[in-house]
């Protein structure tokens, strides 16, 4: 490791631009993409702005620790989807619950009552084809100019990279699941 002098002046002009909702994804193949953006939503609720989670993987009567925490904040969180796609018996019906969910969480960012609203695993519908792409794109595209929101998930479609204000990509460089280590509760859950 190589030691730095800590910079003494400020790295950057301060920005003279408009404050709007911002277009956040947090895709690849490493692991805190979800987390990141609860971090932001627990952020945006202890500034008291109103905040709306979707999970799109997630069954609606999910309790992660997240859940758990969100419940016990009165943070909205709310699960669309069924589960690990691996898991369904019935992927048509994963895909129509996918559908239902967006019409949920649609109608939750062109509403304009949420300050944040976080897509979380929104990804995966998109590339299974259960959600169109365009009617994402729109979405965001029509959504009031004050709304953040936050994607999350692997494989982000380019079109919504190429939309986005901030893109972050969580690189994986190991994770213990490859050294035979299972999912731990209060980690992966």
């Amino acid at each position: 490791m190589q030691i730095e002098t800590p910079p003494t002046d400020k790295p950057y002009d301060k920005s003279e631009g408009e404050r709007r909702g911002l277009l956040i994804v947090n895709t690849g193949d490493g692991k805190g993409k979800s987390t990141a953006a609860f971090g932001l939503a627990i952020r945006a609720h202890g500034r008291g702005k109103p905040v709306k989670i979707f999970q799109f993987m997630k069954v609606p009567t999910a309790r992660f620790g997240e859940h758990r925490t969100f419940e016990k904040l009165g943070l909205p969180i709310e699960g669309l989807g069924d589960g690990f796609s691996w898991k369904s018996k019935d992927l048509e019906r994963s895909a129509q619950i996918a559908r239902d969910g967006w019409q949920k969480a649609r109608a939750a960012l062109l509403s304009g009552e949420h300050f944040l609203v976080v897509l979380d695993e929104v990804t995966y519908p998109l590339v299974y084809g259960w959600i169109a792409l365009e009617e994402v794109l729109q979405a965001l595209r029509e959504r009031p100019a004050h709304v953040h929101v936050v994607l999350t998930g692997r494989r982000c479609p380019q079109e919504i990279i190429d939309m986005a204000d901030t893109v972050t990509e969580m690189t994986l460089i190991k994770h213990a699941f490859d050294q035979g280590i299972p999912a731990q509760r209060g980690i992966e859950d």
